[in-house]
């Protein structure tokens, strides 16, 4: 039976409580996650340009927000072309990084022998700096988008390996009890099982990883290479080009925060179908 308007002792109609809901809850819920950050980029700009003012900060030391802001406008096909491929060598090296991440903590998972032999050899392999990493991978794979995409990957792969083995590992025994006694085979028990338990370890790591993956990408090609952000910053900063080197840094922290955006999103779409399957 539909609902009808309530109506008032005047004889006016009201409308319907869901209809009148809806506003106050988005502005208590929804405008809070937008205003806040945008009210913390401002307080911080706020902040850049009266820390020049005040304390005389020379411009080729720190240019003043208008002075970058006008950069990035005069200078954005630059900025855009040079954006690209690190855009590319990131996302391919999340992929790589990742996935070989996730197949490397399954093995470990159902062999503990493999685990106990080859996980010492990668916190070792993850304690050496990712500077040092980068000569040798250009060495091994030359000078192209190869040893980008492989810092990339490796950066973001010792993260993600002991997420998801601690994710893997998370199981309720009683629930693991239960698979065995109803004969469940291993492939049963690790997609019934082990992967949804897993999955919010994996979205941790995925967020870190989305961050460290740009990173990686823009090391990768200060060590020769004639594009990119990575290899912009070198330039401007031999050029000591201080606009064109802070307009960069900020091309790159966008790009950091908009692919982090991409795997938070996925994430809440993700908890919102298993929440919908498991109703």
């Amino acid at each position: 039976m539909p609902l009808e308007h309530a109506s008032s002792g005047d004889g006016v109609s009201l409308p319907d409580a869901p209809q009148a809901i809806r506003p106050t809850v988005f502005v208590r819920e929804r405008l809070p996650g937008v205003m806040l950050p945008v009210t913390g980029v401002i307080v911080f700009i706020v902040l850049w340009w009266f820390a020049i003012r005040f304390f005389h900060i020379k411009p080729y030391i720190a240019p003043s927000p208008d002075a970058v802001a006008a950069t990035l406008f005069n200078k954005r096909w630059i900025l855009l072309q040079n954006l690209w491929p690190t855009a590319v060598e990131a996302i391919c090296g999340f992929l790589l990084g990742n996935g070989m991440a996730i197949v490397v903590a399954t093995v470990f998972v159902h062999s503990r022998t493999l685990e106990r032999a080859f996980f010492p050899i990668m916190v070792l392999l993850n304690s050496v700096p990712v500077v040092a990493k980068a000569p040798i991978l250009v060495l091994l794979l030359g000078n192209g988008l190869a040893p980008k995409i492989g810092i990339a990957a490796i950066v973001c792969f010792f993260p993600t390996l002991v997420n998801m083995a601690r994710g893997l590992e998370s199981v309720n025994p009683q629930a693991l009890e239960l698979m065995h006694v109803l004969s469940a085979t291993r492939g049963e028990v690790f997609t019934r099982l082990r992967l949804p338990t897993a999955v919010p370890y994996l979205f941790s790591a995925l967020k870190v990883a989305a961050s460290t993956s740009v990173v990686g990408a823009i090391v990768g090609e200060w060590i020769g290479s004639q594009y990119g952000i990575g290899a912009l910053i070198i330039q401007a900063t031999y050029n000591f080009d201080s606009r064109l080197l802070y307009a960069t840094v900020i091309c790159g922290s966008v790009l950091s925060v908009l692919f982090f955006s991409i795997i938070r999103t996925a994430e809440r779409v993700c908890a919102r179908r298993y929440e919908t399957r498991e109703r």
